[in-house]
């Protein structure tokens, strides 16, 4: 038999997955009960590997679905290996969503991101702008992997009556963060490089593009609130968007990180590198109606990242 309340979060280990977890465990706490929730390490559980999906889904039937499990990264990662991003993303979320709607599962939550957006889109970006426009081409592949995922959540709850839902993300950023040089994303990327030149008394980092395009960036605790609310109380076939509504340049964001982690060189930007997409914001209001608000501004969430990358430098230096 499935746990009553049995709730599987895919890619536990990641970002987002994480603190989907710490949000699930916090709200049985504030309820008096105890968390079921399910996760799997990818030694023991391939996303990849439809058999192992199968068998896991046969056996644990969870109730609850949080589809948190990417291969994600930034304009590096997307640029150098844009086969692995739409292959391994397109197996992930097919093997996962049609599991849970065949073993009985009650609701489904995949998480996309903003990327899915036409690069040069009317701001605040709606989710009709979906499909109105040429993507952005430096993360083509991977915005693909997503729009064919909304498109599966979309068909399934047509065909099958699958209570299945999207939402669309914008920039995140938290605790459990990739620091990779290779593949993070913009800000654990400039955290990382700025932290090592701090400590090596670098005279100056250097910052990918013009440092003009505007973004805006959303704590990952905040979105694992949001992904709880909606689980809750949206049940529609558009992606869900979620941002935090402050918007930012890469210059300015630089200057912050560089703050943050008491760099005090120069930051030298080097326009022939890729900017990506000019402006991204997502129009957030159907969130916002739901009774969802973002808590964590720049000013505290990113000395949190700071302190969440030296922790984890610490621990790996002590192991």
């Amino acid at each position: 038999m499935r746990p009553e309340h049995a709730v599987f979060v895919a890619g536990h280990r990641g970002l987002v997955g994480s603190a989907l977890v710490r949000a699930l465990r916090r709200r049985a706490e504030r309820e008096g009960r105890s968390p079921r929730v399910l996760t799997r390490a990818r030694a023991e559980l391939d996303l990849r590997d439809r058999d192992a999906v199968e068998r896991f889904f046969r056996a644990e039937r969870p109730a609850h679905v949080y589809l948190a499990a990417a291969k994600v990264g930034g304009i590096v990662a997307n640029s150098t290996r844009p086969g692995e991003f739409i292959h391994d993303n397109l197996q992930i979320q097919s093997n996962v969503i049609d599991a849970a709607r065949r073993h009985g599962c009650v609701k489904l939550l995949f998480l996309g991101s903003s990327c899915i957006y036409p690069r040069d889109c009317p701001q605040p970006i709606q989710p009709e702008a979906l499909l109105s426009g040429p993507l952005e081409p430096t993360n083509a592949p991977y915005a693909v992997a997503k729009i064919a995922g909304i498109t599966m959540v979309q068909a399934y709850r047509r065909q099958y009556g699958f209570d299945a839902i999207s939402l669309m993300p914008t920039n995140l950023y938290g605790p459990n963060d990739n620091y990779d040089p290779e593949g993070s994303h913009v800000i654990p990327g400039l955290l990382r490089r700025m932290e090592e030149a701090r400590i090596a008394a670098q005279p100056a980092v250097e910052v990918w593009g013009s440092g003009r395009p505007l973004r805006e960036f959303l704590y990952s605790d905040d979105l694992a609130e949001a992904c709880l609310v909606a689980m809750e109380r949206y049940s529609d076939p558009a992606p869900l968007n979620v941002g935090s509504g402050e918007e930012v340049s890469i210059r300015e964001l630089a200057e912050r990180v560089a703050r943050a982690v008491g760099y005090e060189g120069a930051l030298r930007f080097d326009p022939e590198r890729p900017d990506g997409t000019p402006r991204k914001i997502l129009d957030s209001s159907a969130v916002r109606a739901l009774g969802w608000r973002p808590e964590t501004s720049l000013a505290l969430g990113l000395p949190a990242a700071v302190a969440d990358f030296r922790a984890k430098r610490a621990q790996r230096r002590a192991a």
